[in-house]
Formats: C-alpha cells, sequence, structure tokens
C-alpha cells in the first residue's frame, strides 16, 4: 500500500474531519499526504478547529494499520480494495452529490462501481408481497442490463440482492459499518455470496459498529451510486423515504410501486407518489425513464412487457379462495365470512395454496395472495 494511501486512511479515520471537511481541506492542500504534513499554522490558516489540529497531528496509526491488515487479507476470489475519491475507479455520479464519501472500502469486484445501477430499497419489516415484487423487479432488472444496488437490510434489501444475484446478475450493497463485521448477522451467508459475485462497499473503517446515525450517510451513497431509486414498501416515516429523498436532490428518477390501503408499509411509497414519484407497475415503467440515459436498456421499439397470467389453480375451492382473497392481507375469519365454508376444509387448501406459492401466510392467522410481477 503505498504512502499516500495511508494518508487518505488517516483522514477517514479523523472523527471530527468528516467528508465535506475533508473535502475542502484537500483542495486548499491539493493530496492527503501534503496536508497531513502542512503543520499547525497552515490549518489554522486554513479554517481547522485546535481539536481538529490536534488529530491532524496525531493520527490513528495504529487503526490505518488495522485497515490495512484487512485490505492485505483479501483473497483473489474476493478482492479488497481502498477506492479513494478522484481515483479512476471512484464512479463518477457519486463523486457529483453534495458531499461523496472520501473514500470508499470494498469487498469484490470494484468495476461495478462504473456499471449503471438502480437501488431498490423498502421496509425491513415487509411483507410478503412486498418482498416477492422486490425479489421479481430485481431479477428482471438485472436480466436487462441494470446492476441493483441495496443496503443489505432485512426486507426488501435482502430481497432485492437475492433477486438479483438468482438471476445470474450483479449486486451491490453498501453497509453502515466497518466491512469486517456482517450487519445484520442473519444475512451473513447473503453477503458473502454478494462479495463473491457482486460487491460489498462501505466508507466506514474496520471496526465501526452499525450506529443509527450511520444509516443517513450509507443511504446517500446507495442514491449517490444510482440513476434512480425504486421504493417497494416502506413505512410513512422510514430510511427507505430517507433515500428517496435524498435521490431526488441529487436529481436522480425516484420510482415506487403502490400497494394496498390497507397496508401500512404501503404508505411511505403512496406518499413518495404525492410527491411526484414515478408509479411503477413493470419493469418497463423504469426502463422508459431511464432510456435517455441509457439507450441499450430502452425495451425493443413497439414492445411493452405483458404482466404473466397465472393459470387458475385446478381445485375450485382454491380458486375461489384466491378470489376472495383478491390484493389485501385478509384474516381467517373474514375468509370464513366471505366463503361461507368450514375452517378445516378452508385450511387445507390455504396450506395447498401456500406450498403452490400462490399464499403466504402472516402474523394473527392473516393471508396474503402473492401477485406475480
Amino acid at each position: 500500500m503505498a504512502d499516500d494511501r495511508r494518508a487518505w486512511l488517516a483522514l477517514v479515520r479523523m472523527a471530527g474531519l468528516g467528508a465535506g471537511g475533508a473535502r475542502r481541506l484537500l483542495e486548499v492542500f491539493g493530496s492527503p499526504d501534503l496536508l497531513l504534513a502542512a503543520g499547525r499554522r497552515a490549518w489554522r490558516a486554513a479554517g481547522c478547529s485546535e481539536a481538529l489540529g490536534q488529530q491532524l497531528e496525531q493520527p490513528d496509526w495504529a487503526g490505518v494499520e488495522r485497515d490495512l491488515e484487512w485490505l492485505a487479507a483479501g483473497a483473489p476470489a474476493i478482492p479488497r480494495s481502498l477506492v479513494c475519491l478522484g481515483d479512476s475507479a471512484y464512479p463518477a455520479l457519486l463523486q457529483s452529490i453534495a458531499v461523496p464519501p472520501l473514500a470508499l472500502f470494498a469487498m469484490g469486484d470494484v468495476e461495478l462501481l462504473r456499471l449503471p445501477q438502480l437501488a431498490v430499497v423498502g421496509a425491513r419489516s415487509a411483507s410478503a408481497q412486498g418482498a416477492e415484487n422486490a425479489q421479481a423487479f430485481a431479477a428482471e432488472l438485472s436480466r436487462r442490463g441494470l446492476t441493483i444496488t441495496s443496503g443489505l437490510a432485512s426486507g426488501i434489501d435482502a430481497a432485492a440482492h437475492r433477486g438479483a444475484l438468482g438471476a445470474g446478475g450483479l449486486t451491490v450493497a453498501v453497509c453502515g459499518n466497518g466491512l469486517d463485521r456482517v450487519y445484520p448477522a442473519r444475512n451473513r451467508a447473503l453477503a458473502h455470496g454478494i462479495a463473491e459475485k457482486g460487491l460489498l462497499v462501505s466508507e466506514f473503517p474496520v471496526g465501526v459498529p452499525p450506529l443509527p446515525e450511520h444509516f443517513p450517510r450509507r443511504n446517500r451513497i446507495i442514491s449517490g451510486l444510482s440513476l434512480g431509486v425504486l421504493v417497494v414498501e416502506a413505512a410513512r416515516e422510514s430510511g427507505s423515504l430517507i433515500t428517496a429523498r435524498l435521490a431526488a436532490e441529487q436529481g436522480r428518477e425516484v420510482f415506487a410501486i403502490p400497494g394496498s390501503i390497507h397496508n401500512p408499509m404501503a404508505r411511505g411509497c403512496h406518499a413518495l407518489l404525492r410527491e411526484g414519484a414515478r408509479l411503477v407497475e413493470t419493469v418497463d415503467d423504469i426502463l422508459s425513464e431511464l432510456a435517455p440515459l441509457l439507450p441499450a436498456l430502452a425495451p425493443a421499439a413497439g414492445t411493452k412487457a405483458a404482466a404473466a397470467v397465472e393459470a387458475p389453480p385446478p381445485d375450485p375451492l382454491q380458486a375461489r379462495v384466491l378470489e376472495a382473497l383478491g390484493h389485501e392481507t385478509v384474516a381467517l375469519d373474514q375468509l370464513v365470512g366471505r366463503l361461507g365454508v368450514p375452517v378445516a376444509q378452508l385450511g387445507a387448501a390455504l396450506v395447498a395454496l401456500e406450498l403452490d406459492g400462490r399464499v403466504a401466510a402472516g402474523p394473527g392467522d392473516t393471508f396474503t395472495r402473492l401477485q406475480r410481477v
């Protein structure tokens, strides 16, 4: 690792500096090593506080050594990299945001940073239909040439990553902690799969935990890397809406999938739609908006992706159950009232539909019909 990388890492580890302050000082001094060598008088002249001057004078070299050790421990199959502001591998879209990260730690193929990306984000406590929508949209969008970017969270994020990987596509996960750990831990296997076939990135160095204040910072990177953001499900107050609003501020397209008025996880999407987000029903609703930026991804002339038509189940009661469920989450007692059949008979039909992937059971004896994208 070259000496300038050590200087970059020293700046990354300065808690009182921040990406915006570091960028301003780099404009004054020209490079990280010249900044660190400038001395207190020059730092004061550049507007640095006494506390920041002390940090610049005594960087966390022990932390830098841990970062260097982590970077050196990468394997050929899953390389580890440090991509600094101004490097050829640093994505131009991300560099154009108001406060780009000073550097990105990466595990996997950093070439993905320069590919066209779409962010797919949403609720951690996603409904079964929401997770299926995220997975299906991510799979088809990745097959159509977009890299799927998300935040490795449970729910919609994880479903989007799995959709891209399952379709043989590419995916980028932006983390809110150092890459020496996986958060949430339940996504450890998924994170390993992303590192093998895609890319994990973070602006946080080794040892930094997933603190709540880190996730808005992570979200600006998710939107900053992407041409647009698709929100699949979100509560009215959620990190996904933060990502969407950051995207709008960054000049990116914002897309939202509408949902049932009875689903609290649809209210955030409906709020975005009222604010001017693009309503999405099929992947072509997204690709048609991005076509001016990416002509190669535009749908073929004169075509429109048609929604797949499901064959009805052969059992008449199962067909009636699907019709009674409609597009809402329905409680078992409501279904009994709508259909007028014994609970045992209805339960058998629901189990068969669940095994067939047409219905998902939820908490409190509720059921949701799974729609195909």
